[in-house]
């Protein structure tokens, strides 16, 4: 059983990761056609991201792929039950990849304005889309004994879901701003200014909502009553999104940044807390969830698994953290083809 919660709370951390890094690609794309003012600020804009956007996905891959050895049954009735927004999500990741590259391969308006309204799209779908996917995890999803999904997609967009999306797209769009603030200057950096603090008040009172929300429409607290010490992670959520608007206030960008990364590793393990030992709950029964304990693979597959992650995991964090700082600088018309 040791090795089940190990793996969970793993599963769970690099979905946290995640978050965190891509979420501020998802943000800045969604801020991109209201603080594009000029191609040259839409230039700024995707060079803020460029070296870094494509190897911050590399931690959807690997919860992806953590799910599917560590909890295979769950990964196939995930991709069963929740096909159509996972779809959504995967098409909207391609046509953002592309975007970046095909706007400005033809001087056209007509084309530079197709790839820029690309880039949105596929950035915003994604960040509510996984908001909707996880508030629905969080809800329990309507599959029986079989794993047979016995829903459709309107089932998934219930009004907690969407307030879960909106809550994603809230804290991604402000994590980009922040991002946006460290790497630009000048007007463009003005706006992005004062775009984070017209988000933040916003955040605030969806956060509050959902959180609410989520006593109501999902079973989480039944761990946090249970095991109190659990209520400390929503605590420091709190505070960390506390911080960002103090850190905001003093302009002190990285530090607002980082509190940001807090928060939104905070709104991952209020869920994934509330959650364990169940990975993919039912709705219909309880006895059709799949747990930790009763999905999982072989002991030895778990061992050797666990071996490979402390080994690698660390490795591609000390990449992040090197290419992070080498392209930490304010981004130049030097960056503009670094993608």
């Amino acid at each position: 059983m040791v090795l089940q919660s190990t793996w969970f709370f793993l599963w769970g951390l690099l979905w946290a990761i995640f978050f965190i890094t891509d979420g501020f690609d998802f943000g800045v794309g969604t801020l991109y056609p209201f603080l594009g003012k000029s191609d040259t600020d839409k230039r700024t804009m995707i060079a803020a991201i460029g070296p870094l956007w494509d190897g911050n996905e590399v931690w959807l891959i690997t919860a992806g792929g953590v799910t599917f050895a560590a909890f295979p049954k769950v990964y196939g009735v995930m991709f069963s039950t929740l096909y159509t927004p996972l779809m959504l999500i995967l098409f909207a990741l391609i046509i953002r990849g592309v975007s970046f590259e095909f706007r400005d391969q033809i001087v056209s308006p007509v084309w530079t304005r197709v790839w820029d309204t690309a880039i949105f799209v596929g950035s915003v779908t994604p960040a509510l889309l996984f908001g909707v996917a996880f508030s629905n995890i969080f809800m329990g999803i309507p599959f029986n004994g079989d794993g047979v999904f016995e829903g459709n997609l309107f089932t998934l967009l219930n009004p907690y879901a969407l307030a879960g999306g909106t809550l994603f797209v809230l804290l991604f769009t402000l994590h980009g701003a922040l991002w946006l603030c460290i790497k630009t200057q000048g007007d463009l950096q003005k706006r992005t200014i004062k775009a984070a603090h017209t988000l933040w008040p916003i955040l605030l009172v969806v956060a509050v909502t959902f959180l609410g929300a989520s006593w109501f429409a999902t079973d989480l607290y039944g761990n946090y009553i249970a095991q109190p010490v659990l209520f400390s992670i929503i605590a420091i959520t709190v505070a960390a999104l506390l911080g960002i608007r103090y850190f905001i206030h003093k302009e002190a960008w990285f530090k607002a940044w980082f509190a940001s990364c807090a928060t939104i590793f905070g709104a991952t393990f209020f869920g994934i807390a509330g959650l364990f030992p169940t990975l993919f709950p039912s709705s219909l029964d309880a006895a059709f969830s799949l747990s930790a304990f009763n999905a999982s693979s072989s002991t030895l597959t778990l061992k050797i698994m666990l071996g490979v992650v402390l080994i690698f995991i660390p490795v591609v964090i000390a990449y992040q953290i090197w290419a992070y700082s080498v392209f930490s600088h304010k981004v130049t018309e030097e960056d503009f083809y670094i993608h």
